[in-house]
């Protein structure tokens, strides 16, 4: 397999760069996106309406997608990621600009999310808002002291050793602690992160796994008493197994937002256009959220849902959650470094 990649890569190099032997096909859109995280027919239904083949590509954080993305290897003619990403591409110069007027649809994406959205991109220039929500404690009701669910404390409770799953991903692991000391998810402060790297090593002994898009399925298996997670993965969850429920700590989390952008190696931005336009459509964005089962910015979706699962505040966080959050910034590539310097050390501590 090694061997048959390398030749591959080699033969593609060559290609491009001495020949540039292949054409490239005007109707093509090459998307690189999170795993699990659209509805397969939806592409399925846009090839078959347009005649523009996608190619589809997944990856498991904002940093894998940031590590695939600067490779090079790819021109991706859209990419949906995490708020705190899209900032760090955007101040890099690494992200086009979007033509609304293309994108008539997007009148049914709440101006609420928008106005979110400046935070990580002040003029609304770059993205177009996917889906939203937290990070919390999804939890199984018959293993966990429900009255300890409402404190990061309990992720460090050894009573509940070998059965708590943290998430492998460095910002996510590093928020819990942060929260749990008092600290912004944000700080760069060398001896906050210290604090907070010692946290995560005093809790390893405890900790079952680390994991992103398994942890769901382990928590409907009973695979573990708990485990942190967005909170459109509970509620997926929570409509599995009956025992199980969502815990926001009082201390605070990340709100965060995932958007779609072109990037600056896009070339077919018709068809990127063409695309965002239709995953607004009701009846695609309704398909999606299904799917998904994540909060979404679509007021035409969210409007047709009934008044109980409008209601649910796992899936659509109440705005007193919501307040107590914050938003993850980009950082900048030192504190980056010992962000995942210290989660190394985590990661191979004995």
């Amino acid at each position: 397999m090694k061997k048959t990649l390398l030749i591959f890569f080699g033969m593609a190099f060559a290609c491009g760069i001495l020949t540039g032997c292949a054409k490239d096909d005007p109707n093509t859109l090459t998307i690189l996106n999170y795993g699990k995280y659209i509805e397969p027919e939806i592409l399925d239904t846009f090839e078959e309406e347009t005649g523009i083949k996608v190619e589809y590509e997944e990856y498991i954080t904002p940093e894998n997608m940031y590590t695939k993305y600067k490779a090079g290897a790819i021109d991706y003619d859209l990419i949906c990621t995490s708020d705190y990403m899209i900032e760090k591409l955007i101040n890099e110069g690494e992200v086009l600009e979007l033509d609304f007027g293309n994108i008539p649809l997007a009148e049914n994406i709440d101006p609420a999310y928008f106005d979110f959205s400046k935070s990580f991109d002040p003029e609304n220039k770059y993205t177009l808002p996917y889906f939203f929500g937290t990070v919390g404690i999804l939890y199984n009701k018959e293993m966990v002291d429900e009255s300890e669910v409402s404190s990061w404390d309990i992720l460090w409770d050894e009573k509940y050793a070998g059965k708590i799953i943290m998430a492998d991903s460095v910002r996510d692991s590093f928020m819990a602690a942060q929260k749990r000391l008092g600290f912004s998810l944000n700080t760069t402060d060398d001896g906050m992160l210290r604090e907070a790297q010692k946290l995560l090593i005093e809790q390893k002994p405890l900790v079952y796994s680390y994991l992103v898009d398994e942890a769901q399925d382990e928590m409907i298996a009973e695979n573990a008493a708990m485990a942190l997670v967005y909170s459109g993965e509970a509620g997926l969850a929570l409509e599995y197994n009956d025992k199980l429920a969502f815990s926001v700590p009082k201390e605070g989390s990340n709100m965060w937002i995932d958007s779609w952008f072109m990037p600056k190696t896009a070339k077919h931005t018709e068809n990127a256009e063409k695309f965002l336009d239709f995953l607004c459509r009701e009846d695609i964005a309704l398909l999606n959220f299904d799917y998904v089962y994540y909060a979404t910015p679509n007021t035409k979706v969210k409007e047709s849902l009934d008044p109980e699962l409008q209601e649910n505040s796992t899936i659509f966080p109440p705005k007193e959650t919501l307040d107590n959050c914050e938003v993850f910034k980009s950082l900048d590539d030192e504190a980056t470094m010992r962000y995942n310097l210290y989660w190394k050390e985590i990661k191979s501590a004995g």
